[in-house]
């Protein structure tokens, strides 16, 4: 399972986050969307049923960037927190949507899986405390 880097920032504000964006973008030779672009799109996704973001909850088990001639595929595999959550076409949909809005992404796929299953211990404790786990 990969996990975003715990020092990856996030922004405040959405003016500082488009100055950081633009920034960093300034510094690749690409201007594609990168890594860290990419986990923190993944923290504003939210499952409707919990006030918690996706990547909190422990749903997001891996984030690949492929680079193409002219951009990137975004590849992202991830759970729910039961196979039959009926929110889960919701959930991925919102993730490709937002993913597909980064700068040069060509193709977002999202992948449920099912292995390993989710429980609780994959929440972060930020997750935990705001869910009254702790």
């Amino acid at each position: 399972i990969r996990r975003p880097p715990r020092s990856t920032p996030l922004y405040s504000s959405a003016a500082s986050d488009v100055y950081k964006r633009q920034e960093k973008r300034e510094l690749s030779s690409n201007n594609f969307a990168n890594e860290e672009e990419v986990w923190n799109v993944l923290h504003t996704c939210y499952d409707p049923e919990i006030p918690v973001n996706i990547v909190d909850l422990g749903l997001v088990y891996n984030c690949e960037i492929k680079e193409e001639e002219g951009g990137v595929n975004i590849i992202i595999q991830m759970t729910l927190t039961a196979p039959g959550c009926g929110m889960g076409p919701v959930i991925a949909d919102e993730v490709k949507q937002k993913l597909l809005s980064l700068s040069g992404a060509k193709a977002v796929e999202v992948e449920l899986v099912w292995e390993p299953q989710w429980n609780q211990d994959m929440m972060s404790d930020a997750a935990k405390l705001q869910l009254g786990l702790y």
